[in-house]
């Protein structure tokens, strides 16, 4: 992996975490760095972010003071996509708000345009990019 294309990477994490980008902003970020998809997993910690030759970037991702619920409430999370989409709920909101709706995390698919979102039991939403 490149320098520019870690770069990339890390600027659209590091803003996206402090709350500075929206999500669309993220989302063209990774498109000029090539990622073809990346993953949030809110239990460890970590966003993993995927090149389409097979190289990965391991990101530390802060998490909040907030348990994950034990039940995966689509309504809820749902709201808080909502919110985001409407530039209501920046990152940091968003992830405490997914996790009390009972997400341990999620993959957004760039190319295939949509987002799958996990809950504790296997559970999943696909929310699609609003266009």
């Amino acid at each position: 992996m490149n320098a520019q294309t870690r770069a990339l990477i890390d600027e659209a994490a590091q803003g996206s975490n402090q709350g500075c980008l929206h999500f669309g902003q993220v989302i063209g970020l990774l498109v000029q760095a090539g990622v073809e998809a990346y993953s949030v997993d809110y239990r460890a910690r970590r966003s993993t972010y995927y090149l389409p030759e097979g190289a990965t970037l391991d990101v530390d991702t802060p998490m909040p003071d907030v348990a994950i619920a034990p039940d995966f409430d689509t309504t809820a999370l749902r709201a808080a996509i909502r919110g985001a989409q409407q530039g209501v709920v920046m990152y940091p909101q968003f992830k405490a708000l997914s996790r009390q709706a009972g997400c341990v995390g999620y993959t957004v698919w760039i190319a295939g345009r949509h987002v799958s979102y996990f809950g504790r039991q296997g559970e999943t939403h696909v929310e699609r990019f609003p266009d």
